[in-house]
Order: C-alpha cells, then structure tokens, then sequence
C-alpha cells in the first residue's frame, strides 16, 4: 500500500496509462492510435513511430508538416545501443548574408518565401529510421504500409480539433501583415482556408488532397521520391517563382545524419539528448548543474524549487547562446560544456534568494510535437518534429500541400554572429528529444514542444519523477512556467501557471522574477509527453499532455 505522503502533490486529472507489452504517446489522438496499430500488428517501434509521424503531419498541420525537420534518439534493444539522428535541412547554396542584404533587408523575414530558405528534412529522417530498423530491428512493415493512414486522412479528412482552429484564426489576423496574416500567401489561403476565406471550426472535416498525392508518391519512391523527384521540382519551381532561394540541387544533395547521442549523469541515471545544432546541450545542462543542489530537501511547487530551476536555466542558456550552430561550421567544445565541473561553476553563479535579470535573451519559438514509443522487445523512439513557428513560412508549395519550415528564419544576418547566415549550413535548433538511462538500459523517454521551454519542461519531468517521485501523468499536469520569451513578444518575462498558488507567486517577484500568470493550463508551455519503464516488471507507463489533443496508449 502506498503512504499518502509519498502520493504527488499535484494529482493528476486523468490516470497514468499503462501496459504490459507496448506504448506511444503523440499530441494527437489520431497519431496514437496509428502507432498503437502498427505495434498490435507486430511492428517495432520505429516503424510504429513513422507512421505516427506521418498522421500527426497530416492532422496537425500547424505544429509539424513534411516541410519541418525532425530529431531522434532510437535505443535499439537486440544491439543495446542509442543511435541518434540529426535530420534537420541545410540552408539553400544561395543563401548568404550578402543576398539579403542586397534585398535591404536587416533581419531574415519572419515569413514568406524567404524564410523557407532551408531544406525540409523530415522526410530523410523518416527514411533513414525505417532502413535503420530493416537492418536491424527485425522490421516487419513495408514502407508504403507505414504511410497508408497518413494518405487516408489526407484524401478523405479528418476532424479539426479546437487546437488547430485557433492557430489558423491567429495566423490570418490582417492587423500585422508580416508576422501573421498568412492569407495573403495563396497556397496558404488555398489550403487552410475555405473557399469563402473562412477558417475550418473544431469538429469540421479538414481534406488535403495535393498533399495525400505527395504522400502517395513517397510511399512508392522513398525519400528520393520527395528530394529527387517530382516534388522537390514543383517545391523549387513554386519558390523560385516568388523570390525564393532553394535550388533542386540543394533537395538533391540533403542528407540525414547519425551522429552521436550527448549525455550527463543525474542522480546516478544517464541524461541523453542530440547534439548541436539543438539546445540539448542545455537541457542536460541545467540539470548538470542541479546535481549541486540537495533537491529532494525542498518542497515541489515552493518558490525555491521553481527559483533554482529558473537560474540553472539562465546558466544554461549563456552556455547555449554562445555556442549552439552547425558544428560543420564551428569546433563546439561539448564535452567542456557538459563536464562536472563545469555544472559546479555554473551553480555556484546561482543566488537562491535573487533572480538574475537578462537583457539580451533569444527568442526561438517552437511550434512541434513530440513522439514517444517503446515496444515488446524494449525498442524505444523519442522523436520530435517541428515546423518552427506556427504554420511555419506560411507557403505551400503550389500543387504539393507541403507547407514549408521557416527554421532558417533564425539565422543571423550578423557577420560575427555565432549562427551567422552561410550556404548549407544547419541553423540553431530548439528541437531536443530525450530519454534517461537506468542501469544502461532506457528508464525515462520523453520530450515536449515549447522552443526556450523545451529544455526547462524536460527539468520539470525529471526532476519530478526522480526527485519527487511523481507519476508520468501527474509529471506532465502539474503547473508549468516558462522563462524567456515567445515569439512575437517584445517582454522577456517569467510566465507562470495559474494553478501555482499565490504566496508562491509573490515569492518569485520579490526575488526579482517578472512573473506573468497565465491560464491555469497554458498552450504556450508546450506539449509534454513520456513514457516510463519498470525494470522490474517491465510495465510501461504512459503520459500524455492535456494541454495538447494526445493520448498514451498501450496494450
């Protein structure tokens, strides 16, 4: 029997999902049951995560689409070994600070064509895990199987969710016609909008049938299909024919990339993230530096514990600035950054009484979804995918239905910039997907949305399952904040959950936090999700984010 003081003080609204043989747990409800098919039907995890993938692309279109990039980490349990992959797309061989320029621009535009100016790299990363899994995972599927339920919601529809209504309402707010009235771009306003120029409302029947065609064609060819073929040739003919700057030359050449998989210790378990260039160099930061502190001894929700993972945050993030880029371009020193000993200095900066106050702070926004799996025979998935910024450049490509990333946005058009403009290159990613070892073998997988929150909600999941020993779902529930700035906002500010009490809330301003209360369940903290394994027993746990559509589900 449990003791009630061991119980979470945060209870979760709905129960933690378990099973005995298998998990997935996605942001849309759609996407779980897909993978939850492929897995009953004796499909891996892998496979089970690609055809999750390719619905959720399909059903939360302003979140992900195969226009975005995606991350993985794959634990391969017959070879016992994590594999990551880097597939994120390279700027275009014209882009260069000087094009720009010449344009009279200062920044990279937000959106528009000019903002798709990186290759989109789902597809390779769909492509690249499947073979991986043929090799090596005893993979049962074929590709076109995979991608046959992606192609039955794009032809014949699929309902809107809540979710999905209100990001197309935001994005054609004629207000501010460069940030977010994406109406005036006619793929956009073709494809997420109806005839009369009215937006799909929650429960309506959503069709993409150009992109079920692209779809089709992939399922046939593979991922040449999408960079070698036909669809890359409309993609560049569309963009070339509005100013845009990607070349076929450029879809011919991208490429996914395995590289190899980053980590810390915590608590006696192994922290895993990606590499540069993502931010997971700051996720396993923060809590490299939170190894200094005894925790446990605070109580969870209090303003120490909320105070001390906000500063480890803010020296985390000076690493992270100062560093994160295409590492092809840059001799980042990863190792130095991850060490011990570089987590105690970092925490010894810290005040436990005093917030440090930024004057210069990043902006990336990250508008993504994450996915989790694990199947019978222990193989696990944590993979995120992501089009940057809500509905991202806001182009879809003429006759393709693929809505294009504006990732390369980020770049700077500062010569002396870290992720400074340059041709091919890869640009800052917030995207990280993690999992935590126990015993050499997966314990913890999990992963949001959320760009700057990316890194603080994997400190939040963590620490509250290690730490306080919460469950999956009452990890993902309980309050959430978020330091930095979203995208579009001029404030750098702390936002914090309503549900947080108010002494607590009072606690953070009078150490100097510039505290925003926001809904009690906010969408602009992200979408969690995660998926924890017993060891003992060998039950999955399952959670999903009720601040998103998703569900965990198992059998």
């Amino acid at each position: 029997m449990v003791s009630l003081s061991t119980l979470p003080l945060h209870a979760a609204g709905r129960p933690t999902t378990m099973a005995p043989n298998a998990m997935v747990v996605t942001p849309h409800y759609l996407a779980s049951q897909a993978a939850l098919q492929i897995l009953e039907n004796g499909g891996n995890a892998a496979e089970a995560a690609i055809a999750a993938a390719a619905v959720v692309n399909v059903v939360y279109p302003h979140m992900n689409t195969i226009g975005g990039d995606n991350f993985w980490l794959l634990y391969d349990a017959k070879n016992q070994r994590l594999k990551a992959l880097n597939a994120s797309g390279r700027s275009g061989e014209k882009a260069t600070i000087e094009l720009y320029k010449a344009l009279g621009l200062g920044k990279i535009p937000t959106r528009g064509y000019l903002a798709a100016n990186t290759v989109p790299g789902v597809v390779s990363g769909w492509w690249e895990v499947y073979n991986y899994s043929q090799k090596n995972m005893n993979a049962s599927m074929s590709w076109a199987n995979l991608l046959e339920k992606s192609i039955s919601y794009a032809e014949n529809g699929f309902s809107v969710t809540p979710n999905q209504e209100y990001y197309t309402k935001v994005n054609i707010d004629k207000t501010n016609n460069e940030i977010r009235d994406l109406g005036r771009f006619d793929g956009f306003r073709k494809t997420f909008l109806k005839p009369d120029g009215n937006i799909y409302y929650a429960g309506e029947l959503f069709k993409q049938k150009d992109l079920a065609n692209t779809l089709r064609i992939i399922a046939r060819n593979g991922a040449d299909g999408f960079y070698k073929g036909e669809i890359a040739a409309k993609i560049v003919a569309d963009l070339t024919a509005n100013g845009g700057i990607l070349t076929l030359e450029d879809f011919a050449c991208h490429r996914a990339d395995w590289v190899e998989a980053i980590s810390t210790d915590y608590r006696g378990y192994t922290a895993y993230n990606l590499p540069p260039n993502t931010q997971g160099i700051a996720s396993l930061s923060i809590l490299n530096i939170l190894n200094n502190f005894d925790l446990a001894s605070m109580t969870e929700g209090s303003a120490d514990y909320y105070h001390l993972i906000i500063e480890a945050t803010k020296q985390a993030f000076t690493d992270r600035d100062k560093w994160v880029t295409d590492p092809d371009f840059v001799s980042i020193p990863v190792a130095s950054l991850l060490a011990k000993e570089r987590g105690t200095e970092l925490a010894a900066r810290i005040d436990l009484q005093k917030a440090v106050i930024e004057k210069n702070p990043l902006d990336p926004k990250g508008d993504t979804i994450w996915i989790g799996v694990v199947d019978k025979a222990g193989n696990a998935i944590s993979l995120i995918q992501s089009i940057y910024h809500d509905y991202g450049s806001g182009i879809v490509a003429k006759d393709t239905g693929v809505l294009l990333q504006n990732r390369g946005s980020f770049f700077s058009l500062d010569p002396n910039h870290i992720n400074r403009l340059e041709p091919r290159k890869r640009t800052f990613h917030t995207l990280n997907p993690a999992m935590l070892f126990k015993n050499n073998q997966p314990y913890l997988i999990y992963g949001t949305m959320g760009g700057e929150g990316q890194p603080q909600t994997q400190a939040a999941l963590v620490t509250r399952i290690v730490d306080f020993n919460f469950s999956v779902q009452a990890a993902i529930e309980a309050p959430r904040w978020l330091h930095g700035r979203t995208w579009g906002a001029v404030s750098n500010d702390l936002k914090i959950e309503s549900r947080v009490p108010q002494n607590v809330i009072d606690e953070l301003s009078n150490r100097g936090h510039p505290v925003k209360v926001v809904d009690s369940y906010s969408d602009i903290m992200g979408h969690a999700g995660a998926i924890l394994i017993n060891s003992s027993t060998n039950i999955k746990y399952g959670g999903a984010d009720p601040r998103s559509d998703g569900t965990a589900v198992g059998y």
